[in-house]
């Protein structure tokens, strides 16, 4: 009877673990966003996201990539939907297989070397790549045009994260004021000559700008903006990298953001049309 009684009550406990997994994968399968820990850039842009730094930075990155490479607006939309999906916007060094990753591609698929796969900016350019490379990807729905390169066993989950990805892409694209804000701890990672030359060598390999130079008024780098759009997709990718590149201060247009608050305000005397974006970086301590 001890027997049988030990294994009914074993039935019991993986009946309610299957039912567990169950539910879970129900749930977000249906579109629930599961909690993000720390969140800490809001993005709005028409609608709101929230992102934690890490989350922030590979955003950013992606929507960059996209536009150094003339591809249109759709498909930062498409890329970041597939990111969304495949990592959470992370840089994953796992995954299922040997999937690794923002968009979780695989080595034994041809989609590079495990390093490569793991460097954001490669990964994003191989997947425009192979985005390109798909026959009318312009008309098609988010999931679609992100399965055709994916070729995942969840082909309608992309689009899901539509929604987010279009108040990314409008914010990164320049389309928004003020539209990224990041709080950052008080240790950033770099400080001084180090995070300035991080920042610069950032902005060349995401944008392709090579005309930086030293700010005049701030201890960092100004970016030349052609117009106000360029200006506004260079100072919110700044605020997204402000975590791990040590920026302290982000201005332009007459607005300000700072480390500080976390917040863009007005800056008293700022010309609203300024041609540069000023960033400084957290001084050597």
């Amino acid at each position: 009877m001890r027997n049988r009684a030990i294994v009914a009550a074993g039935v019991v406990v993986a009946v309610v673990a299957l039912l567990g997994v169950y539910a879970v994968r129900q749930l977000v399968g249906s579109g629930l966003r599961l909690p993000i820990a720390s969140r800490t850039c809001t993005v709005q842009a028409d609608g709101e996201v929230l992102l934690d730094a890490d989350q922030m930075a590979n955003a950013a990155t992606i929507a960059a990539i996209g536009i150094q490479r003339e591809m249109p607006e759709r498909a930062v939309v498409v890329a970041l939907a597939t990111a969304y999906q495949e990592s959470g916007l992370r840089n994953l060094s796992h995954g299922d297989r040997d999937s690794l990753g923002l968009f979780q591609q695989r080595p034994s698929q041809g989609w590079g070397t495990p390093a490569q796969i793991q460097d954001q900016r490669y990964a994003a350019n191989r997947f425009y790549a192979a985005l390109k490379k798909v026959r009318g990807w312009e008309k098609m729905r988010v999931t679609d045009a992100a399965q055709a390169v994916q070729r995942s066993a969840y082909p309608t989950a992309y689009q899901k994260w539509a929604d987010e990805s279009e108040v990314l892409t409008r914010a990164l694209l320049g389309e928004a004021t003020g539209a990224v804000a990041c709080t950052v701890g008080r240790t950033p990672a770099m400080r001084g000559e180090a995070a300035a030359a991080a920042l610069t060598r950032g902005l060349t390999l995401d944008w392709g700008l090579a005309g930086t130079g030293p700010a005049a008024e701030l201890t960092g780098l100004t970016v030349p903006a052609a117009d106000p759009r360029d200006g506004w997709r260079y100072a919110h990718w700044l605020v997204s990298h402000a975590t791990d590149h040590g920026v302290k201060r982000v201005r332009f247009a007459g607005l300000e953001w700072t480390a500080e608050d976390g917040t863009w305000t007005k800056v008293s005397g700022g010309r609203p049309a300024d041609a540069q974006v000023l960033a400084e970086v957290f001084a050597e301590g």
